[in-house]
């Protein structure tokens, strides 16, 4: 058995966690929780490590799922996940950086939490009908049809895109350059009519408490965030696997911007202000399968 099957294993563990909680500090004490567990164990009964560091990952996030859906009802505005600014690894795996995108992780949300962990281990990492059982502790028989109906729900609201991540990318560094440049036509030009935007605040800094739909809408409230931060600037960043932008007041972050890009054009966008969600922004070389 490899000395070192925890640290083989971390990406995944954050992953599976982060998926499950759409927070990356909730993520990452996970996987110390999963460490200490991992000591502790007897680890000469254990025949499959991934497996079974899988279903401890699996089993911490959903009683602290639990925690964070108490927390969310008395969230102020909309919610969003916590961002990651990732690497290129990350966008080359389609699968997984489709599945850590912001609008999946959104999709994500609208599942029972069982679901969503019988649909991650499955569908994100490959892992056996009897294997989740272990870890969601019910059959694999239940599994099997938890994961039809979570695959089915997941579909009938999954984002489409009709673009690959280099088009998404030119997509987005238009809007860039067209909103630190003030150009109107450009926003116009780059989002689509019936866009949805997505701010997160918290309650702790400005932000829109509804989406904002319709792209006349969206770009008056950016034009009042540029008015409202005059020094501010974007600049390029890859947020949850794909092209994406970071806010900057001065030297410092004051916001992530995510987008879901179709047919040439920007469908949503996804704001993350809250501080709270900003604190533990790095690039992170924790996402993996």
């Amino acid at each position: 058995m490899s000395s070192d099957a925890f640290s083989d294993h971390r990406r995944l563990l954050f992953t599976i966690a982060y998926e499950i909680l759409g927070s990356v500090a909730d993520a990452e004490d996970v996987v110390q929780e999963a460490w200490l567990r991992w000591n502790d164990a007897d680890r000469s009964a254990v025949r499959d490590e991934r497996a079974y560091l899988a279903r401890i990952a699996t089993r911490l996030s959903l009683n602290r799922l639990r925690t964070l859906a108490r927390r969310r009802e008395d969230y102020v505005g909309p919610w969003l996940p916590e961002p990651l600014i990732t690497r290129g690894d990350v966008a080359d795996d389609v699968v997984l950086a489709e599945n850590v995108s912001t609008a999946m992780m959104l999709v994500l949300e609208t599942l029972q939490p069982i679901e969503r962990a019988v649909f991650v281990l499955r569908e994100v990492f490959g892992f056996e009908h009897r294997e989740i059982a272990d870890a969601v502790e019910r059959t694999p028989e239940a599994v099997r049809q938890i994961a039809h109906r979570a695959r089915g729900h997941v579909e009938a609201r999954r984002p489409r895109t009709t673009v690959d991540a280099q088009e998404a990318a030119r997509v987005v560094e238009r809007f860039r350059i067209a909103a630190e440049t003030g150009d109107l036509q450009g926003l116009v030009d780059v989002l689509a009519p019936d866009v949805v935007f997505l701010s997160d605040g918290g309650g702790n800094v400005t932000a829109a408490r509804r989406p904002i739909i319709g792209a006349d809408n969206v770009i008056r409230f950016i034009a009042g965030l540029l008015e409202q931060n005059p020094g501010s600037a974007v600049e390029a960043a890859e947020v949850n696997g794909t092209a994406g932008l970071r806010a900057l007041v001065g030297d410092a972050v004051d916001g992530v911007i995510s987008f879901s890009v179709d047919a040439g054009v920007i469908r949503e966008m996804y704001y993350v202000r809250n501080p709270e969600k900003l604190a533990r922004l790095r690039t992170h070389n924790l996402i993996g399968r």
